[in-house]
């Protein structure tokens, strides 16, 4: 893409509505746009940013065996009156009345809706397990909307219910999805630690959020160092036993908040370290919670309706956006990891003026376009200094600079924006280079 085509308004001077990075460096970036309290509109570079977080989500989701469904974001309130939930919820429920007098609300989850959906189609244990997921935007009426797409009243989410038999197999299914969550964090460039959690007004009694550390997150958590050299699962076993093996790792070591490790310091875990923890995935089982009260039940091996054992799980897409610059930023701008980052290559024409110097950036343009890599390509005819400041704001993971001098001795500067690290590459290798 040419900057001169695009629509990338970025800013010079900080937000003053902006109190955290993330928020700082996506108004900055040119990334959002704020439309209303907490509502936000996804500009072109925001936009890549999140398409490709969602991507890497339902590639994970696909992976562990959920189905995609698309569900509305407008739900009837009889299905949560049904569930005894309607009222229970408060006042971060939008309520809706149609012309009709009819009641409706702008979702906030989905355990209600998706519960109607299973009950209505599945009747035999032999269509079981089932794990149905969509990536839906939702709405909470937040009484203090803040910190851009961190704490927003609309968000983009990926909401995933499991049905099984029996308890045990519904363990299972919560395993596969924890596993699941460990690999999408590792591909997202993230080291995320599972805690257990309280199930709030989801229900049940197993829980786990998942934590990433970032300096501005939202509370003190303590955890074993051990979490930092932890690596995720490259494969997904194939096993119950498999799967449980690898959540019993990844929860002896220990993690709380900071309330919960007032009440339990008594655990005698490993070294302990603290940071701040920003939850960017929550899992939850809760067994029959839903499936009593709305009648979702199948016919067992022995011929008797059985309830259905159910359990859902989150990931906040959007909130995702903010969540890895938080935990990956410098004072000039946003960090990318590879996987998520809008544009792999930024590359610059420090001699615009020069008609030799533009036709080799033109040329190179086309070379990295053809070998498949996503590039950014700045044709504008700003200087040097206001080109090189733009590219470390939007945090591309590599920069390539081409001017008068490194056309006449054949060779571009190359910058990885993680490192800061600088090297001299000659014109004719750069693609292959980057192509590995």
């Amino acid at each position: 893409m040419r900057l001169s085509h695009y629509f990338l308004p970025t800013l010079k001077e900080n937000p003053a509505e902006a109190q955290i990075a993330s928020h700082r460096l996506m108004l900055r970036a040119g990334m959002v746009r704020q439309g209303a309290a907490g509502i936000y509109t996804w500009l072109p570079l925001g936009l890549r940013v999140l398409k490709k977080i969602e991507q890497i989500v339902r590639e994970e989701q696909d992976r562990a065996g959920a189905i995609e469904v698309l569900m509305p974001t407008i739900q009837s309130a009889d299905l949560w009156q049904e569930s005894g939930r309607y009222e229970d919820y408060g006042k971060e429920m939008l309520r809706i009345t149609d012309r009709h007098g009819r009641e409706s609300l702008y979702g906030p989850t989905n355990e209600e809706l998706i519960t109607d959906i299973f009950r209505r189609e599945v009747h035999s244990y032999k269509d079981l397990p089932k794990n149905l997921y969509h990536i839906q935007w939702k709405f909470r009426d937040e009484i203090r909307p803040r910190f851009g797409v961190m704490r927003g009243r609309e968000f983009l989410m990926k909401d995933a219910y499991s049905f099984d038999l029996t308890a045990e197999d519904g363990v299972n299914s919560y395993n596969a999805m924890f596993v699941a969550y460990l690999r999408t964090f590792a591909r997202l460039g993230l080291k995320a630690i599972p805690m257990r959690a309280d199930t709030g007004p989801i229900g049940g009694d197993l829980s786990h959020e998942f934590l990433i550390i970032a300096d501005t997150g939202e509370s003190e958590v303590f955890f074993d160092k051990e979490f930092l050299t932890m690596e995720a699962p490259v494969d997904t076993p194939d096993s119950d036993a498999g799967l449980q093996k690898i959540v019993d790792t990844w929860t002896k070591p220990y993690a709380a908040t900071e309330e919960m490790h007032d009440a339990d310091k008594a655990a005698g875990a490993g070294e302990l370290v603290s940071g701040r923890g920003i939850e960017v995935g929550h899992i939850f089982f809760f067994g029959d919670k839903y499936s009593k009260p709305m009648k979702a039940s199948v016919q067992g091996p022995d011929g008797k309706p059985t309830n259905v054992q159910m359990g859902s799980y989150g990931i906040g897409v959007s909130r995702l956006v903010g969540g890895i610059i938080e935990a990956s930023h410098d004072e000039n701008g946003i960090i990318w990891p590879e996987s998520v980052a809008p544009y792999k290559v930024g590359l610059m024409n420090l001699g615009a003026k020069s008609e030799d110097c533009t036709a080799a950036c033109d040329t190179l343009y086309a070379e990295l376009q053809a070998a498949g890599i996503e590039v950014l390509y700045d044709d504008t005819k700003d200087g040097a200094g206001a080109k090189f400041a733009n590219m470390d704001l939007i945090g591309l993971p590599w920069q390539i600079a081409l001017g008068p001098r490194g056309l006449k001795n054949g060779a571009v500067e190359l910058k990885n924006r993680a490192t800061g690290e600088k090297t001299e590459v000659a014109t004719a290798d750069i693609v292959k280079q980057l192509a590995a």
